[in-house]
């Protein structure tokens, strides 16, 4: 399995709603969540698009030297840029990172945000715009030139003189829960998103955008956009959960969830009724939590319980289809060091978590004891 971390480019806190807890999102913080991912043994990290973030790709690009290993998660958006500029920066990226870029395709879901950067669409009509920018992209990026006329673009003689250091393009990650989002993750992509719902309605997913996949000749990767709250014990991990949302009150969840009701997308509704913008009975599968949900749009919910205990859910994901796990957790920092630390050691994952061929009797946790004695090595179950 592969396991992401996330780079908050919209803030971060260690408790939701309140400037309480807060830190500055700079670009000091940004590169010490993003060593971090890079040392301990996450695949990558996501870096989230919208009017809320900063830019992903100035991010993205700013940490490219600071980092050796890690892969950039990095979002392409249809209608607001050009595909051929997007297949550029692609390419560009691709390079100078050594073949660590991943792209995201979003496609937007919040009509407000999206009029606001220009795009004027239906839901459909966004959709069947992504499937034209990937044409392009795509054909430019593996054949070096596109000539395509459609129904919202058309490009003549373009052209893509460097070619990306990944072949034929970096693997494009999607996220659609409607059926024309499925048909495009069908069409196009090499990873399929979705967020973290019950392992049941995960499972229909991937059996719908498999059988799509299968009809087009083409097989599809799946991955889930999670948070995570790991804690040594079940009880650590429900008191850190109650926490992050101490200050989240009925006014709050209210006014939150009426910007998310004016949103298009099938995927924040799904989300959203997972909760229905209420308190009562948040963990609406076993160690699956919605409180995030309450106050923050896209992903909402968390696995919350200890090591064994949330490695497991990640398993029973696992065991229906789900290769790559996006995570994430507030403060990101102290949360991605958590979960190397405690989750790590019940995983499989594709790289080790320390693949420095570095010799340290005490690596990667430890200090020396009573100026002379080695720390002692727990088993992963203790």
């Amino acid at each position: 399995m592969n396991v992401f971390w996330f780079i908050p480019t919209h803030g971060d806190s260690r408790y939701l709603g309140v400037t309480t807890g807060g830190r500055a999102v700079n670009l000091p913080y940004l590169q010490q969540v993003a060593q971090a991912v890079d040392s301990l043994g996450f695949t990558g990290a996501l870096l989230p698009t919208g009017r809320s973030c900063e830019d992903a790709w100035v991010v993205a690009s700013s940490l490219i030297p600071l980092t050796s290993r890690m892969k950039f998660l990095v979002a392409v958006r249809p209608g607001i840029t050009s595909p051929s500029q997007a297949a550029r920066m692609a390419a560009t990226f691709d390079r100078l990172s050594n073949g660590r870029l991943l792209i995201n395709v979003v496609t937007g879901g919040d009509p407000v945000e999206l009029a606001g950067d220009g795009v004027h669409l239906s839901h459909q009509e966004r959709y069947e715009l992504t499937d034209e920018f990937l044409t392009i992209w795509k054909e430019l990026l593996e054949n070096g030139e596109s000539n395509y006329s459609g129904n919202y673009l058309t490009v003549t003689d373009g052209k893509q003189l460097y070619p990306p250091v990944q072949s034929p393009y970096p693997p494009l990650y999607f996220g659609g829960s409607s059926e024309i989002g499925q048909q495009i993750a069908a069409d196009h992509v090499d990873v399929y998103l979705t967020w973290g719902e019950p392992p049941k309605q995960v499972e229909e997913k991937i059996k719908k955008v498999k059988q799509l996949a299968a009809e087009r000749g083409r097989t599809v990767r799946f991955g889930i956009r999670l948070h995570v709250i790991v804690r040594e014990t079940e009880q650590e991990a429900w008191d850190a959960a109650n926490r992050l949302i101490k200050y989240v009150d009925d006014d709050l969840i209210a006014e939150s969830q009426k910007v998310f009701s004016r949103f298009d997308s099938v995927g924040q509704r799904r989300m959203s009724e997972l909760h229905n913008g209420r308190t009562e009975n948040l963990e609406i599968s076993p160690n699956l939590w919605a409180g995030v949900g309450l106050v923050r749009g896209g992903a909402g919910t968390a696995l919350v319980g200890d090591p064994e205990t949330v490695a497991k859910r990640m398993k029973e994901y696992e065991e229906i289809g789900i290769e790559s796990f996006i995570l994430s957790g507030y403060p990101h920092l102290e949360e991605a060091y958590r979960v190397s630390e405690l989750l790590f050691p019940h995983l499989n994952l594709e790289e080790t978590i320390n693949d420095s061929k570095q010799s340290n009797i005490v690596s990667p946790f430890g200090e020396i004891v009573a100026n002379g004695l080695l720390p002692k090595k727990l088993n992963a179950t203790r």
